[in-house]
């Protein structure tokens, strides 16, 4: 009974924060030439590019990348996590184990 109420709370919280975000994919028109994106959204697009790529192939409206942002920056924090969130990072923090001598 307990597994199944937390498989239930996982999945409504995954469609909470699917629905939640859906307004934060790079291309829907949340950014405009005045506004344009910056350094914290180029990280979040990061995160969500693969998401965005998945969807992207349905909706023409979504994209990968930002084309209304503020140029270094959000392409700064845009590779920062692309680079971070697929697992770069883990390469030079390789566990050491043990060694008994």
């Amino acid at each position: 009974m307990e597994i199944k109420r937390k498989h239930i709370w996982l999945g409504v919280l995954i469609i909470f924060f699917a629905l939640v975000f859906t307004g934060c994919f790079p291309g829907t028109s949340a950014h405009t030439q005045t506004n344009t994106a910056g350094f914290f959204s180029g990280i979040w697009h990061g995160w969500i590019a693969p998401i965005s790529l998945i969807i992207g192939l349905f909706n023409k409206n979504v994209h990968i990348y930002e084309a209304m942002n503020n140029g270094w920056w959000y392409d700064f924090g845009f590779y920062i996590a692309i680079i971070s969130g697929f697992g770069g990072l883990s390469f030079s923090r390789r566990k050491r184990k043990n060694k008994k001598d």
